[in-house]
């Protein structure tokens, strides 16, 4: 009898145990989650950023610990990012799961807005846009992962906030690295996005949706600190700094392409390189770039001369396809020697 008795506060006493103890795991998950965040905004406003944010939220309990934060905004980031930048948000949303104790999840919500330097404000807002970090003690984060569904971005010029920009899904994979040695890689990326719905002034030049957009490449070379922006640049590219794209590939109205190239900068910080595509709706795109005025259209007779000799057309009837060489010198990108656009010079702080 007693022993039966003994096995009942057992199988009572259990579950409250475990109760206590998830909701005592979770207390120092949430207090250490509120104390990262404000180490957060004091690093920030020690760097020079205005960091302002509205009191958080506890929540999230008996999964995960949530931390809440309406009106978060911050500004600053110059001479880093040029002229800096100025974000805001309804209400932004940490969370860590109680199983996944080292993964972070950040999650924006309701409007929000970001302007870079002095240009227009851009108002945008999403069905979901979520960053999701490992947390390493005393240490920056060394990847991330964002996704963002149905993003709906405003340009300055529209009249409705939410019309200027549609993105379906857009997927961001970033892997940062403290390269050491000149040559090593100090990013790793790879960016995907399906069913784009560009601004009216981009659509007009091959149609008002984009199909697919993707990019994968490798940023090499350590970017050391300097003065200015200019100083930082030319430092990298004296390291033996490049930009390697490893893919690119665009599916927009006529045009699909894929082109691989290497970059980098030339003695008057302007992007120098080159690379090879293979494209299908040449001569279609050329035309449209040419009405359009984005070529010219001596450019673009030029090119489909010259793609018409290389071009390859599939047995099974399909659409004829071309792979060329290309390359960009002195602002100018070239296609087997035929230029086809000046690209603006940039500006360098």
């Amino acid at each position: 009898m007693r022993r039966r008795r003994k096995l009942w506060i057992i199988l009572l006493a259990t579950p409250l145990i475990l109760v206590a103890a998830d909701a005592f795991y979770w207390r120092m998950t949430e207090r250490s989650l509120e104390d990262g965040f404000a180490a957060w905004l004091g690093e920030r406003r020690a760097a020079g950023w205005t960091a302002t944010a509205q009191p958080p939220v506890r929540g999230g309990w008996p999964l995960a610990a949530t931390l809440t934060v309406p009106g978060i905004a911050l500004k600053g980031g110059d001479p880093e990012i040029p002229g800096g930048l100025a974000w805001g948000a309804d209400r932004v949303i940490l969370r860590v799961s109680l199983l996944r104790p080292g993964v972070l999840d950040v999650a924006a919500g309701g409007m929000q807005h970001i302007r870079f330097a002095d240009n227009p404000e851009v108002p945008y807002t999403a069905d979901r846009l979520r960053v999701v970090l490992p947390l390493q003690p005393d240490a920056a984060p060394q990847a991330m992962d964002v996704t963002v569904q149905n993003l709906r971005a405003g340009m300055p010029a529209g009249k409705d906030a939410t019309a200027g920009l549609i993105v379906g899904l857009l997927q961001l994979h970033a892997d940062i690295r403290q390269p050491e040695q000149s040559a090593d890689p100090a990013l790793a990326f790879s960016l995907h996005a399906d069913a784009i719905n560009p601004p009216p002034g981009v659509a007009r030049l091959l149609g008002p949706r984009i199909g697919s957009f993707s990019m994968e490449g490798v940023l090499d070379g350590a970017v050391p600190r300097a003065a200015t922006l200019a100083d930082r640049a030319a430092a990298w590219r004296d390291g033996g700094g490049s930009l390697e794209i490893r893919r690119f590939a665009l599916n927009w109205g006529p045009l699909d392409l894929t082109a691989s190239a290497t970059l980098s900068l030339d003695e008057q910080l302007q992007p120098m390189g080159a690379g090879s595509a293979r494209a299908v709706g040449y001569a279609e795109t050329l035309d449209a770039l040419a009405a359009h005025s984005a070529i010219s259209r001596s450019a673009a007779t030029a090119a489909k001369a010259v793609l018409s000799l290389l071009a390859h057309s599939p047995d099974d009837g399909g659409p004829p396809d071309v792979e060329v060489p290309l390359t960009l010198q002195y602002r100018t990108l070239s296609m087997r020697q035929v230029p086809l656009v000046r690209l603006p010079e940039l500006d360098w702080p």
